[in-house]
């Protein structure tokens, strides 16, 4: 079975638009993100792939290289279901990750529902794999701003107050490389190395303009680390976003 029309990828589903991209070829108090008044916040990129995907590894290797290069981006890369079906089970999909992305077609921020696919600051979709169209990008889109403070203090983070409301989203991460041996599919025979993948991802709350504090447990492996993102609903758009 191929995935569904929704479920579209470059390397076997992908659009002329994305085809011609291709070718185109610290302290407890600590201030984590001042994406409100008080200054800029990061950039956060997410990564949507499979490693039965064989257009996504040169994605991952830019997405790796973002992370371990530039301190104001949180890379972010998630491993989506609809290829497990072709031959090859990714080791980190889940149908939470497959959700998401689908979240940000319905909320019109992308396109469409293919690998690979990066949506910087929950604003931009784009093909990931050319470093060239993707550096311009994330400098077009610039840095999150105008969303609320997020200061990390004792058993989590409080949220400062500002205009209108917003998903508070916990996301978990692996900093790591992580090698995994393709045995079938598209990359049979491949090992991809894959970093800051991620492991869970749900919803710690919601703010309504008011301070508020979210409690953020500790991840069961301490190798492991957290992402906290404030977001208008399913799909929308980033409005602040720190580490843990």
């Amino acid at each position: 079975m191929k995935p569904r029309s929704t479920d579209m990828t470059l390397s076997r589903f992908g659009s002329l638009a994305a085809i011609a991209l291709i070718g185109s070829c610290s302290p407890a108090s600590d201030v984590m993100a001042q994406a409100g008044t008080g200054g800029a916040g990061p950039v956060v990129v997410e990564l949507f792939q499979s490693q039965g995907c064989s257009s996504c590894p040169p994605a991952n290797a830019n997405v790796n290289a973002l992370a371990a290069a530039r301190s104001d981006v949180i890379a972010l890369s998630y491993a989506v279901t609809y290829w497990d079906q072709l031959g090859w089970k990714d080791t980190f999909a889940q149908p939470a990750f497959t959700e998401r992305q689908r979240a940000y077609q319905r909320s019109g921020q992308s396109d469409g529902v293919y690998t690979p696919q990066v949506v910087i600051n929950g604003r931009k979709a784009l093909v990931g794999t050319d470093r060239g169209t993707l550096n311009k990008a994330l400098a077009a889109t610039g840095p999150l701003s105008g969303g609320p403070t997020i200061v990390r203090d004792a058993g989590g983070v409080t949220i400062g107050a500002g205009q209108g409301s917003a998903t508070v989203l916990l996301v978990t991460y692996d900093p790591r490389v992580r090698a995994v041996p393709v045995k079938a599919g598209e990359n049979n025979g491949r090992t991809l190395p894959h970093r800051n993948i991620v492991t869970d991802l749900h919803t710690a709350g919601s703010w309504n303009g008011k301070r508020l504090h979210i409690a953020v447990p500790a991840p069961k492996d301490p190798a492991l680390r957290t992402v906290v993102l404030i977001q208008r609903g399913a799909g929308g758009p980033i409005l602040a976003a720190a580490k843990v």
